[in-house]
């Protein structure tokens, strides 16, 4: 039995009330927090970025044995820090975690820290008495003041992933599905996404119910054997969109508890926004942290992943008895509860902030709004400092 065994999600101290966004704009606040569930957005400093985060995610959650028994780090991430050295490494080395592990990074847009689950379940089987950490980390943008920037936002995800793990067992069974499309994508020289909107919405549809029908021949499972289904979600409307068509046929009980669930799972991103490689995780975790969940030891959990470009994976666990006493639900919701609410002028400037380009030695501070454990101290000569907190 291999799994979850530790999870955690970290996102900076600084947001913006899309109520307050809307307002701004001249848009109706309905069209953000009823059209596409969203209420508040991530807005992370230049102090923060997808190292930082991730060890942030990530440090909470090991002790000391831990650190001695991961033979294996994966970052996930679509907003790498570097086109060679991979952030996995700078985290390594933030978490002292012992030498002879390795360390790298996946690229494959929202994907990416699935694939890292995968290939770390893999990993523990060849290895048994081994643990393997896995991360999401990124930062959503698409432009201040462009269709897409309500859907923006900033976090990761870190799971230490083991035999016998204390919270989600996974089962062996999954289905994947590629397809070369350009519903979604970013060019090296861009630092902002370039997304069809309306394609992307139709192609994670079709990705879930393509998918959804060969899982269920594979497995020869159906919703009833479900308890929750947890989904990718770049905004907390996408997810029901691709499950409603499939519950149509089902009971009314049936859908009425998949659709509880489901909301349930939307809490963490409706606070938070998009955070890309992490948002499946992201979900997991608003679910079982919330009070009002019906699950218990045993129940199956489906998760779906999808990344733009695109490739989707169906796979599943089983709750494991007294999960509910390995979760970190008081320290999530306390590290939202103290968040700085930014103003309009203070959002922008900090979003059209840019790391220096040229030689030198270039310190960076944030000291007003970021309090993080983990923050980007400098650059020096082109190399990214990174500085904990004492």
């Amino acid at each position: 039995m291999i799994g979850i065994d530790k999870i955690n999600f970290f996102t900076p101290n600084t947001y913006i009330d899309l109520v307050t966004l809307a307002k701004h704009r001249g848009i109706d606040p309905d069209k953000f927090t009823i059209g596409i569930g969203q209420a508040k957005m991530a807005v992370p400093t230049i102090t923060q970025d997808t190292v930082s985060m991730g060890a942030n995610a990530a440090f909470p959650i090991l002790d000391k044995e831990d650190l001695n028994k991961i033979d294996l780090v994966v970052v996930g991430t679509e907003t790498g820090i570097d086109e060679s050295k991979s952030a996995a490494s700078f985290i390594h080395q933030l978490l002292n975690i012992h030498p002879f592990a390795k360390a790298i990074e996946i690229k494959q847009a929202c994907y990416g820290a699935t694939a890292g689950l995968m290939m770390a379940q893999d990993f523990i089987k060849a290895h048994p008495g081994r643990k393997a950490l896995v991360i999401g980390s990124d930062i959503s943008r698409y432009g201040l003041k462009t269709s897409g920037e309500v859907t923006q936002g900033a976090g990761a995800i870190a799971m230490l992933v083991s035999e016998n793990p204390r919270i989600l067992a996974l089962e062996d069974t999954s289905v994947s599905m590629t397809e070369s499309i350009f519903d979604f994508w970013r060019p090296n020289y861009s630092d902002t996404a370039i997304v069809d909107g309306k394609f992307s919405n139709e192609a994670y549809i079709n990705f879930f119910k393509t998918i959804w029908h060969e899982f269920s021949k594979q497995t020869e499972l159906s919703f009833e054997d479900f308890k929750a289904f947890c989904f990718h979600l770049p905004y907390t409307k996408m997810g029901k969109k691709a499950l409603l068509p499939l519950l149509e046929n089902e009971s009314d009980e049936i859908k009425e508890l998949i659709l509880h669930h489901y909301n349930l799972s939307t809490t963490y991103t409706r606070d938070i926004g998009n955070i890309y490689t992490g948002s499946l995780y992201l979900s997991l975790m608003s679910l079982l942290d919330s009070d009002a969940h019906s699950l218990k030891d045993n129940d199956l959990i489906g998760l779906f992943s999808y990344g733009s470009g695109a490739v989707g994976e169906l796979f599943y666990g089983r709750l494991v008895k007294g999960f509910e006493n390995h979760l970190l639900k008081k320290e999530h919701q306390t590290s939202l509860e103290n968040r700085y609410a930014l103003s309009i002028d203070e959002y922008e400037t900090i979003f059209n902030k840019v790391l220096p380009k040229e030689d030198g030695i270039h310190p960076l501070s944030e000291a007003k709004f970021d309090n993080s454990l983990f923050y980007l101290s400098s650059i020096t000569n082109h190399q990214r400092h990174y500085s904990k907190r004492q």
